[in-house]
């Protein structure tokens, strides 16, 4: 069976794509390589001993998207993962996201229903519930207005999921994850981000290699115990790993209704000074930092319930959070040494 991963040299798309092909599946990738690299597919290739498909080019691009189902009218289903997705930048570009996110989204909700694709796996995230009223957030939990741009981009591309999933034969799983952090064990794909990254952990594995000189803490006057926000972080493999079991949901015809909903993240949730301490615990190194002002965005603390994942999917997050940087630690010494 073929799936079409969009996003797929990506941070969280490689690696499903490395689980789907673990689970038997035939996977094309399209990856403008906005915010990753081609050598990604010959990585997976390594890991896998399978070389995916792969095509260049922008789904925003209507006619090529079009083009491109005309040409894989046998997928038996999608996980949209391209997007732009750092909460920061979209508040000072939310023209790029808005456009981005949801032109992309759309010109592939088209080509399903014009060709007949039948499943939808669609990359959400926790930002929809914004600064929740109660923890840990449940799937239930009310979509409150967005901190950011992106997180907005995310509730109004599961409003458009929702409506066209309601008039077409199409069925759709939005899975809401909270902080993929960590890399693959073999150490060949990890999040590679351009530019300043905009994500903890790779902010700290680059400063531990010297790549940047000092770590910046956004804030330490939030209600929490440390002072610092608070996040549910949870192991990429694992995330990964919960797509192969949203898609064989759909293959296997067990899905309890045509547009459904998980969270995905481990339960528990961890402060960025926690995250520091485990990385220096897990490492032996010594992380240098300093605390500056609050990010525009960003919420106090959020962190999963995911019983209902865990329930449905047959699927839990199992990786610890030592497990998580040290795994990241890998990867960030793997691609600086190659």
């Amino acid at each position: 069976m073929k799936i079409l991963v969009t996003g797929g040299t990506g941070y969280i798309g490689s690696h499903t794509v490395v689980e789907l092909q673990h689970a038997g599946f035939d996977v094309v990738i399209v990856d403008a390589l906005f915010n990753s690299k081609e050598e990604v597919v010959d990585n997976i290739a390594k890991i896998t001993g399978i070389r995916p498909e792969f095509e260049v080019f922008d789904l925003t691009d209507r006619a090529k998207t079009d083009d491109f189902f005309r040409r894989h009218q046998d997928l038996v289903g999608i996980i949209h993962f391209a997007a732009h997705k750092a909460v920061g930048d979209s508040v000072q570009h939310p023209i790029k996201y808005y456009r981005n996110n949801l032109d992309s989204l759309m010109n592939i909700l088209e080509g399903m229903t014009t060709y007949g694709i039948p499943n939808l796996v669609f990359s959400s995230s926790c930002t929809v519930y914004g600064q929740a009223d109660q923890l840990p957030v449940s799937e239930s939990a009310p979509i409150k207005k967005a901190e950011s741009p992106y997180g907005n981009t995310k509730q109004i591309a599961e409003e458009i999921i929702s409506d066209t999933v309601h008039v077409n034969n199409i069925r759709a799983i939005a899975l809401r994850y909270f902080n993929p952090i960590g890399a693959h064990d073999s150490g060949l794909i990890g999040e590679l981000p351009n530019g300043v990254p905009d994500n903890l952990l790779p902010y700290i594995t680059q400063t531990a290699y010297g790549i940047r000189e000092q770590l910046k803490v956004f804030g330490d006057d939030y209600n929490t115990p440390d002072g610092t926000p608070i996040r549910d972080y949870i192991h990429v493999v694992d995330l990964a790993k919960a797509h192969v079991k949203a898609v064989q949901r759909m293959t296997d015809n067990t899905m309890k209704q045509a547009f459904e909903v998980f969270n995905l993240g481990t339960g528990n949730g961890y402060s960025v000074l926690e995250v520091i301490k485990a990385f220096e615990r897990a490492t032996g190194m010594t992380i240098n930092y300093k605390i500056v002002g609050r990010r525009e965005g960003d919420i106090e603390q959020i962190w999963a319930d995911p019983s209902y994942s865990n329930a449905e999917l047959g699927w839990k997050a199992e990786r610890t959070l030592d497990e998580m940087v040290a795994s990241a630690w890998k990867w960030e010494q793997h691609y600086r040494k190659e």
